[in-house]
């Protein structure tokens, strides 16, 4: 494990989408060239939705062998499948339904009109990804998780001064009483997150500099979660400048 942390500054929200699916694109190729499949953890908001856009409308999305990318979600809203504010519905309308993926490698999280307990939701989300383990383990490899962060902190479903964020669990969790509605989710743990080889933090806005200085400031995961994230390989924090406006300057990659 390398450690490895970057964070690269873009002038905009729109060039910060553009870089990140152009990014992406490329190290899918790569990793595709090496391994028989691949395993992505995708985000929602407005960001998590624009990248995904940007990727579908790049002209070397086809590059990429769709059949062999299998699609997770880090967290999911406890509502009704054909809810529009479900991350998965998002992630179809920006991507998913433009491309060549084999219905069974999107693995979406079961939503509240398929199983009615939360916590037999986070059981069956456990169950499903321990099915596509790599040997040894009861997760797949997740080769890229993309991951938003809160003005608060806040990764995946994992909010600050909440039990979830504590457990060193592997698999899905279930969260109740969220901050931010609704207050019932879904979510992977921490130890989770963390097992992906590359961890990709997009943020943009100057509603996310704080949380962005104090994660990188190394302050409490308690306090802020997202300082608690760290890829097996390395961690990229894809900022726009605003984000960016309370990072020291020592800490931007240069020259990007």
């Amino acid at each position: 494990m390398t450690n490895e942390r970057r964070v690269l500054v873009h002038r905009d929200q729109t060039a910060l989408a553009g870089a990140v699916a152009a990014r992406f694109v490329t190290k899918m190729v790569d990793i595709l060239d090496g391994e028989d499949n691949a395993h992505v953890m995708l985000t929602g908001g407005t960001m998590g939705a624009a990248v995904l856009a940007a990727i579908q409308e790049s002209p070397a999305r086809d590059s990429i062998d769709w059949a062999r990318v299998h699609f997770w979600w880090g967290d999911e809203r406890w509502v009704t499948k054909m809810d529009p504010d479900r991350n998965d519905r998002q992630a179809r309308a920006a991507l998913l339904d433009y491309i060549d993926v084999p219905p069974e490698n999107i693995h979406s999280f079961p939503a509240s009109d398929e199983i009615v307990d939360l916590d037999e939701a986070a059981a069956a989300y456990s169950a499903e990804l321990a099915a596509y383990a790599s040997p040894g383990r009861n997760i797949p490899r997740f080769d890229i998780a993309f991951l938003g962060v809160g003005p608060d902190g806040h990764v995946a479903s994992l909010f600050p001064h909440h039990s979830e964020i504590e457990t060193s669990a592997i698999g899905a969790l279930a969260v109740r009483d969220s901050p931010k509605p609704p207050s019932n989710r879904l979510t992977l743990s921490l130890a989770t997150i963390n097992s992906a080889e590359r961890v990709w933090l997009v943020l943009a806005g100057v509603d996310k500099a704080s949380a962005l200085g104090l994660t990188l400031a190394g302050v409490s995961v308690n306090e802020v979660p997202a300082a608690g994230v760290q890829g097996r390989k390395r961690t990229v924090f894809f900022v726009d400048q605003e984000a960016a406006a309370e990072v020291p300057e020592t800490l931007i990659t240069p020259n990007y």
